[in-house]
């Protein structure tokens, strides 16, 4: 137990030794101009790099993974319904797909799937 306690000490200490020398080496120069500039042919740059992006895409986009996520668990529910004699594998797997289609739904009701207007 206390060769335990002892190694475990051990490599806290050894983990936080090393974590304030990478914060060491890792200290970054004093930040100018010229480093915080986009670089484009040693020329100013012609437009502003930091240019808004749409809201509604973003959006759009992060209901897509969540979905694609979603359909993504309910693949390996067919080997279950087909393989199971119970009803609980079709009932679960009906009911997530209703909960998805609910979803769906208040997603479209709400506009959130007309990101170009």
């Amino acid at each position: 137990m206390l060769m335990m306690l002892i190694y475990s000490l051990i490599l806290i200490i050894l983990n936080l030794a090393l974590l304030l020398l990478g914060l060491t080496i890792n200290k970054r120069s004093y930040a100018d101009r010229e480093k915080n500039s986009p670089f484009e042919c040693g020329f100013d740059p012609s437009i502003h790099t930091r240019a808004p992006f749409s809201m509604r895409f973003f959006l759009l986009a992060v209901i897509f993974l969540i979905f694609d996520v979603e359909i993504i668990l309910l693949m390996p529910l067919t080997m279950n319904v087909m393989n199971s004699n119970t009803h609980w594998p079709l009932s679960s797997s009906l009911l997530f797909l209703f909960i998805l289609l609910l979803g769906l739904y208040h997603e479209w009701n709400q506009g959130s799937l007309n990101w170009m207007k």
